[in-house]
């Protein structure tokens, strides 16, 4: 909402609505902290005019709302940095695991017929004159299908994909940012705290994790994809620091690394952008081309919203291969555990 992306916020928002409710067992409202220090760039009021606005966008939810907590309450946060506070202010917004609910909805997809093959590396897309002819690597074999339509959400590696596609697929021009958290050994605290990095204009949370402590995120661009995927000492440092500028009771950032049990590592795709990624459009980029009609890749966009991104790609493929017979309610399906 900060880079004023308000359609995303309100489409996120309902689909936060709909994930509470098919997939409540992995989805759940948790509360958020914002605590305002003198020295923070942003101002109280304007925290609270864009909470507001937030409240609208959610169709006046009840987890849209927000409210200024007491200075005698302001132990909810344990540990946090008193001096200079000016106020905290709380508010909603949901919860996932996010391996669980991706684990899920694979998993509900195969009960309904999807077939679905892992450790799979794609070797070449050959487009035929009724589709496409794909060979894939799985086990030091080879298999080939043959389909009439191929959707590409290779995430991080989709332009990579492209390159197996003949005839030649021209990519959209991207950027690859890495996400790091840290998990510490840290008892997890009731809700979950926003918190303006003392480094940057960025923000990280501090979040109850399996009852323990995860920070995160960073924002770190990449100019190419390593072959394995970890934090930087750069991003270790980043979100240690923050945290003990805030939470001064763990000393410093050596101390405080002590404590860290585990961290995780992704990448994701934003579009290319001369801005910083804190204000790069996070809306989801669906690429087509013009000599491959029944070719879709799709770049981009967040998890929250996953449900309007599947719609979007269902209602480009009955457009290219026709009516299907609809097999479940996507609206009202919940989730099935596996």
């Amino acid at each position: 909402m900060e880079s004023a992306q308000f359609g995303l916020v309100r489409e996120s928002l309902k689909e936060r609505q709909k994930l509470l409710e098919i997939a409540n067992h992995l989805v759940k409202p948790v509360k958020f902290y914002i605590p305002i220090y003198k020295e923070s760039k942003r101002n109280g009021w304007l925290i609270i005019l864009g909470l507001s606005f937030y409240y609208v966008l959610s169709g006046f939810s009840k987890w849209g709302r927000f409210k200024l907590i007491p200075m005698k309450n302001w132990d909810e946060i344990k540990g946090i940095k008193k001096s200079g506070l000016k106020i905290i202010l709380q508010y909603w917004d949901g919860q996932t695991d996010d391996l669980k609910l991706c684990e899920q909805v694979a998993h509900s997809a195969t009960i309904l017929g999807a077939n679905i093959v892992e450790g799979a590396q794609c070797t070449s897309i050959i487009k035929q004159s009724s589709g496409y002819k794909l060979t894939y690597a799985l086990s030091n074999d080879l298999f080939e299908i043959e389909c009439s339509a191929i959707i590409n959400t290779a995430g991080p590696w989709a332009n990579q994909l492209l390159d197996t596609v003949k005839p030649k697929i021209e990519p959209p021009s991207i950027n690859w940012v890495q996400g790091t958290h840290l998990l510490l050994d840290i008892p997890a605290a009731e809700g979950i705290v926003y918190l303006e990095s003392c480094f940057d204009e960025r923000v990280i949370f501090v979040m109850p994790w399996y009852g323990k402590t995860l920070i995160g995120t960073t924002e770190t661009s990449l100019t190419c994809l390593p072959e394995v995927i970890k934090p930087t000492e750069d991003e270790i440092r980043y979100l240690l620091g923050v945290f003990v500028h805030y939470f001064q009771q763990y000393g410093d950032i050596n101390d405080l690394r002590e404590l860290m049990i585990k961290t995780f590592c992704g990448v994701r795709i934003l579009p290319s952008s001369k801005d910083k990624a804190f204000h790069t459009s996070r809306e989801t980029l669906m690429h087509m081309d013009q000599t491959h009609p029944n070719f879709l890749s799709v770049f981009g966009g967040k998890l929250t919203t996953y449900r309007l991104t599947a719609k979007k790609t269902v209602s480009w493929l009955e457009k290219q291969l026709g009516k299907r017979h609809k097999v479940a309610d996507f609206d009202t399906i919940t989730l099935q555990d596996n």
